[in-house]
């Protein structure tokens, strides 16, 4: 007979909790036709609401009559993100779409995007949640070597993840390069380390929903300052990397 401690029990539960719901996510997302982002429906609320991304464009660059500012303001011209504001672009609408709603209904808590996401009914949350998942991400799905060694602890953290301490490989939920799989788990290979942290102090506060599982309420209590750093600091040069042009062949 096999016997496991409750640490290792444990781990296995997260794992193959994990592999569900991001399969899950990965089949869903592959599913969905090319062009769905411009009428991907936002989640489940009273009704199942279509968002219509040019109804989205409009909102985003002039806001609405009802008191929602232009939501370029504070997240760039094509979403791209500001200082304290994380890009949009790219970002799955039934997450974007989902986040509104907790933040209209008061389960996530931002003193700036509270009054916004108040301000547009379930359908204009879902128009603006389908012209944002109709913009190009601007980040790949590359993936690093796996790390030998903790000489790196933000490859290690995104690669490997950190086990001893129940923290999953950031890659394992987000996909590589943190360009995020479905609805359920958004990009984050291109947020800035102050945005990251914020919202790990928001889940430790109570103050935002801690995802499928309950996860990210459980992995953010167990990552330091100094884990988000190195998160952002290692996707920042994986991002770069790939970005960088070819050195051409020597003759």
């Amino acid at each position: 007979m096999i016997r496991m401690n409750k640490q290792t029990l444990s781990r296995s539960c997260i794992a193959i909790g994990i592999c569900m719901l991001t399969a899950s996510a990965w089949a869903q997302d592959a599913s969905r036709p090319k062009t769905a982002a411009a009428t991907a429906p936002a989640p489940a609320t009273a009704s199942a609401v279509q968002g219509n991304s040019a109804a989205g464009q409009k909102i985003a660059q002039s806001g609405t009559p009802q008191g929602a500012a232009a939501c370029a303001t504070c997240h760039g011209a094509k979403g791209e993100g500001m200082a304290g504001f994380p890009a949009l672009a790219g970002q799955h609408a039934g997450y974007l779409a989902r986040q509104l709603q907790h933040l209209a209904e008061g389960s996530r808590q931002a003193p700036v995007m509270a009054p916004m996401a108040k301000a547009l009914s379930v359908q204009e949350r879902a128009d603006v949640a389908a012209y944002y998942a109709s913009l190009p991400l601007p980040i790949k799905p590359v993936r690093g070597a796996l790390p030998k060694g903790k000489d790196d602890d933000g490859a290690w953290l995104v690669e490997r993840g950190r086990w001893a301490d129940g923290i999953p490989a950031c890659a394992q939920c987000h996909g590589p390069g943190g360009v995020g799989v479905g609805a359920e788990f958004p990009a984050i290979g291109h947020l800035a380390a102050d945005y990251m942290q914020s919202q790990i102090d928001a889940w430790n506060k109570g103050q935002r929903e801690a995802g499928p599982l309950g996860l990210m309420g459980k992995v953010a209590q167990k990552l330091t300052a100094q884990d988000i750093q190195a998160v952002a600091a290692y996707y920042a040069r994986l991002h770069n990397a790939a970005a960088a042009p070819a050195a051409p062949a020597k003759p």
